[in-house]
């Protein structure tokens, strides 16, 4: 993988350990040379993880829409920022420029981009990885919530087992890389199989 999608939160007044699970991502991925695409935030989460990284050399291309481009939200010191005129627009350029997709703690928008990326793969639209940093539990419930849905038969097993999940950043970069698409899954979810 050269490039990873990263969804997180652009709340202030987080705590810290959500913070810094942002900074270590970001050194991290710098440090292996793996190009972050990410919203273009300066603030919470995102803002943490883009200085990181920027600060690691590593390479950080922001995309944020045009409501969102203003000296408060916008990040100034990107690689490269680009300025969509939609969300939409803006998570098709996201996926676009990205290998995998790592989501990590976050709210409405994270939760948003994760989903939309896991149910394109469940559709067969990607067969890219796809991560959730799980930092002091912060998804446990999510994670709860996906068995449920197994269980109950609203889910197949493998589309679950396809959300990769770890509370350690290299360790879930690695399962990241280890990834394996569940194409027969995809067939028999569009009843092809």
């Amino acid at each position: 993988m050269k490039s990873i999608c990263v969804y997180c939160g652009s709340a202030d007044g987080v705590s810290e350990v959500f913070l810094e699970a942002a900074r270590q991502t970001g050194r991290m991925l710098a440090q292996q040379g793996i190009r972050i695409v990410y919203g273009g935030g300066r603030t919470g989460l995102m803002g943490a993880l883009a200085d990181a990284a920027l600060a690691a050399g590593g390479e950080v291309i922001g995309v944020i829409t045009q409501s969102m481009n203003t000296p408060a939200l916008a990040h100034p010191s990107l690689t490269r920022l680009e300025v969509t005129r939609t969300i939409h627009q803006r998570k098709a350029r996201m996926y676009t420029l990205a290998d995998g997709y790592l989501a990590l703690p976050g709210g409405y928008g994270t939760l948003d981009e994760l989903f939309e990326t896991l149910t394109w793969g469940q559709i067969g639209e990607h067969a890219k990885p796809v991560g959730l940093l799980n930092v002091a539990g912060y998804y446990d419930w999510l994670l709860a919530m996906l068995d449920r849905a197994v269980q109950e038969g609203f889910l197949f097993i493998e589309h679950r087992q396809a959300l990769l999940s770890d509370s350690e950043p290299e360790r879930l970069l690695q399962a990241m890389r280890n990834h394996r698409h569940p194409h027969e899954a995809v067939l028999r979810w569009m009843r092809q199989a």
